[in-house]
């Protein structure tokens, strides 16, 4: 046990408040700071997330962020350390169908977390935002510097987001990292977390859950896009080496009052590389077939590292095999998931 500041911490040299903490992001953000010997809170609402993402010993706050009291009273019980924002509605399509829904829930509650850290003095925040704020016009890396273009709500609530925590710094000295990625995948390689969406619409449990024929066959959204096999290609970024990034980005809270990088592999992977690669994790074909395109699917969407790589973030699962290995093994052992 470690006294600082008044309190027991019973983990180490920290105490942090994540929300989000019950998803698939989140929960590995938790387990990552239990590792290295953190004290960790979780508030969620569970609209997404799961009970049984969070370990029984880890104190769980059951709150949404829109209710200012609640928040108020959760950050009163400090001192933090820092905050780790995870919680926010997540479907990028979702949000073209209900974009006040997406601005409220995203934006203004996160705006309220923003608000309610500087009113109890809590200094840092790492914010899990979205390479969602590019609108990517051609198959090059995108860079930080890139301009920022949202084409959904979903984008533009989390650069009203990373807006707020710019004017945080500028007046009240708020320290925050901005860690913008796109596609999160892969499992905790030890097996005790992994993903579980519902519904599911991330393309590596949908084609492993096709290959275990827990699913009809997976719908390939075109197949004449200008890349080398004509399907859409992504940066698939391991949530391991994303909770490690988040752990780095804090860090160089020590030193910098902000940070802000883009997260991916820097090479992206097809649709049908992604089956491929299933097939031969498995040992099974995953039945498959082209259908049309969907609206607003850019053929080629990759991330640069550049300023995460010189801070000495290094994906340990850069390789798509060993991103899909960790996410088999945690689908077959899971067949319902989180249960229900």
């Amino acid at each position: 046990m470690v006294k600082a500041s008044g309190i027991v911490r019973r983990y180490g040299t920290g105490r942090y408040l994540v929300t989000g903490g019950a998803g698939f992001v989140g929960s590995h953000m938790v387990a990552a700071l239990r590792d290295r010997g953190d004290e960790v809170a979780v508030l969620d609402n569970f609209n997404t997330g799961h009970r049984a993402a969070v370990p029984p010993d880890v104190p769980l706050i059951e709150a949404d962020l829109g209710d200012v009291a609640r928040l108020d009273a959760v950050l009163a019980d400090g001192p933090w350390t820092a905050v780790f924002h995870f919680a926010g509605w997540t479907q990028v399509g979702e949000s073209m169908r209900m974009p006040m829904r997406y601005l409220q829930e995203n934006a203004g509650n996160g705006i309220k977390l923003i608000d309610a850290c500087v009113r109890h003095g809590v200094d840092r925040l790492v914010f899990s935002s979205t390479a969602a704020l590019f609108n990517a016009t051609d198959d090059r890396p995108i860079a930080e510097d890139a301009p920022v273009d949202p084409q959904s709500p979903y984008g533009d609530a989390k650069w009203m987001v990373e807006r707020a925590l710019y004017w945080a710094s500028e007046v009240h000295g708020l320290r925050s990292a901005r860690l913008r990625y796109f596609n999160a995948a892969g499992a905790d390689p030890s097996g005790r977390f992994g993903e579980d969406h519902r519904p599911e619409s991330h393309l590596i449990p949908l084609v492993i859950d096709a290959v275990l024929q827990r699913r009809p066959p997976l719908q390939v959204y075109g197949g004449d896009y200008p890349t080398a096999d004509g399907t859409c290609v992504r940066d698939y970024v391991h949530v391991t080496d994303l909770a490690e990034a988040h752990l780095l980005a804090l860090s160089r809270l020590d030193t910098d009052q902000g940070v802000t990088w883009n997260l991916g592999c820097g090479t992206g992977h097809s649709v049908l590389q992604v089956i491929k690669s299933v097939e031969r994790i498995s040992g099974r074909r995953v039945p498959h077939r082209i259908a049309e395109r969907r609206l607003g699917d850019p053929a080629v969407l990759v991330a640069a590292s550049d300023r995460a790589r010189a801070a000495g973030w290094s994906p340990r699962y850069e390789a798509l095999d060993d991103i899909v290995r960790t996410a088999f093994a945690w689908r077959e052992a899971h067949p319902d998931g989180y249960g229900t």
